[in-house]
């Protein structure tokens, strides 16, 4: 079995989950369930980054102490996984012991070869974003940012990373390893960002601006910043199991540069630690055009839309909308245009008439096909066809195009029933309606089995709940489930499965009282 170990970005434990972070669950979730079915051994890591001022700070605001407070937070982040059917194997949380011990020995190895050093720091600090900034991260008009916050100037003497020297290495990697960053543009990014000479990295804060931190290892006076703990977390999660390198780290485009795509890179290369495979920077979700946040007031809430409708056509839904990379737009009115007519008129009408009819004809059993016509072998062929086109699609992270692929087989499913009509044929007594009758119900039946085996990594509980009123278990290798061949003949189907109930209309507002004359 080939190893395959994958990353989402760790949350940072200063706030509740909010769609951003159910949608990175989710696309790290259905990657390593995709290459679990094609056989790969998967390790999916998640967890939370509980380190630093903006912790520190809201900890003082409540008046406990910080451990209390990410312990809480870090309880939501948890909580939200299996709401979400994530299958994560570990989690992590930077203050646990085996995740501290290992920033440590690193930044004593870099300490010990000359890495790292010590030096007086004079400029500016965002305290939102946790960083030092430089004069070209300004706007023209000499103002910052507005994801910056608010940025005072200070001097204090600091630990630095040389990071510099590094550039050169960074540059001829990325240029030999073009598709290092997926999607490749991005990578485009990161080469046009280092066009631009690169200062060392301030990687400590004094213990009296900030207590809560590791410790350095070199200087008790001091404690880790931020990123230089936070990344660690890849690679401490499995240093001693033999995992690394990480195959994919999955995060959003906001800290691919520097961190993922810069600090991560040349901190492994200098520790002599080899680089994962690569990056996936996924995009934003919108809502009208304008990016989801707290700040703005128009984030969602995820729990909402999974309660109210489950955690499948939700994932569904982000997978289907979001080309992996490119931002995309949020609303409710766009997830229940899919939900309606994707999930209940198209899967679900399936499941409903290919039930109903097994039971009505066949007394409950799916027959074995008889007289396959060209309605039949059309339907096959097209089958091949989308079969041989999502299984690459998947492995290049098109998860949206083979949805796609996977609805039109729905779709032409549902029409092959319109055409062949079973409820005609059952009402005729010649033999050979009776015959392609039969063939009708096998044809829906496997049409059916074969479209939610190619889902199963988007809605895993969808699946199982089909399977289970077809009666049917699927086997250990996922390919095998992917041939046309009968297999349900025979099998003993429920009379029915409600699987995406229409959702109730809003209330209507009580009229107006008529005005007194």
């Amino acid at each position: 079995m080939k190893s395959f170990y994958i990353t989402t970005a760790i949350d940072y434990a200063n706030g509740s989950p909010h769609l951003g972070h159910a949608y990175e669950k989710v696309l790290t979730d259905v990657i390593a369930r995709f290459r679990r079915q094609m056989g790969d051994k998967v390790h999916f890591l998640t967890g939370t980054d509980e380190h630093g001022q903006k912790v520190q700070a809201s900890a003082r605001k409540r008046g406990i102490p910080p451990q209390q407070f990410v312990d809480e937070i870090s309880a939501e982040f948890r909580a939200l996984l299996p709401k979400l059917t994530i299958s994560n194997d570990d989690f992590i949380r930077t203050t646990e012991e085996r995740h501290k011990k290992v920033v440590c020995e690193l930044l004593q190895r870099l300490y010990d070869q000359g890495d790292i050093y010590k030096n007086e720091y004079r400029g500016f600090y965002s305290t939102r974003q946790e960083q030092f900034l430089q004069e070209k991260d300004r706007h023209p008009d000499g103002t910052w940012p507005e994801i910056f916050g608010e940025v005072t100037e200070i001097t204090e003497t600091n630990y630095f990373f040389k990071l510099k020297q590094y550039q050169p290495w960074l540059v001829e990697f990325l240029t030999k390893n073009e598709n290092f960053v997926f999607p490749k543009y991005r990578q485009s990014q990161v080469l046009e960002f280092l066009k631009e000479p690169l200062n060392d990295l301030c990687i400590s804060r004094p213990k009296e601006r900030l207590e809560w931190g590791i410790p350095l290892p070199f200087d008790a006076g001091y404690v880790t910043y931020v990123w230089f703990d936070a990344l660690v977390n890849y690679y401490s999660a499995v240093a001693d199991t033999g995992q690394w390198p990480a195959t994919w780290h999955v995060i959003g485009k906001d800290i691919l540069v520097p961190p993922h795509a810069v600090y991560w890179p040349i901190m492994l290369k200098a520790a002599g630690i080899e680089l994962p495979h690569g990056i996936i920077a996924h995009g934003w979700w919108m809502t009208r055009g304008a990016k989801m946040s707290k700040s703005t007031g128009n984030a969602l809430n995820p729990l909402d839309l999974v309660t109210e409708f489950g955690p499948d056509a939700f994932r569904y839904f982000l997978i289907r909308e979001m080309n992996v990379g490119q931002d995309s737009d949020f609303t409710r009115e766009q997830f229940l245009v899919r939900y309606n007519s994707e999930l209940a008129n198209n899967l679900g009408n399936l499941v409903n008439r290919t039930l109903n009819m097994t039971t009505r004809f066949a007394a409950g059993t799916v027959p074995a096909a008889e007289a396959d016509q060209d309605l039949e072998r059309d339907l096959k062929a097209l089958w091949q066809r989308t079969r041989d086109e999502f299984i690459p699609l998947c492995e290049g992270f098109q998860f949206h195009t083979a949805l796609e692929r996977a609805m039109q087989f729905l779709t032409e499913t549902n029409a092959y029933i319109e055409k062949r009509a079973p409820w005609k044929l059952g009402k005729s007594a010649e033999p050979a309606d009776q015959a392609l009758l039969r063939t009708s119900l096998a044809t829906m039946a496997e049409a059916l089995r074969l479209a939610v085996a190619i889902i199963r990594h988007v809605t895993p509980t969808t699946t199982e709940k089909i399977n289970a009123v077809l009666g049917y278990t699927p086997g250990p290798v996922w390919r095998n489930e992917l041939d046309w061949d009968g297999r349900l003949a025979g099998k003993t189907v429920a009379p029915a499965l409600v699987l995406f109930p229409r959702p109730a209309p809003p209330e209507k507002a009580p009229a107006a009282a008529a005005k007194s004359v």
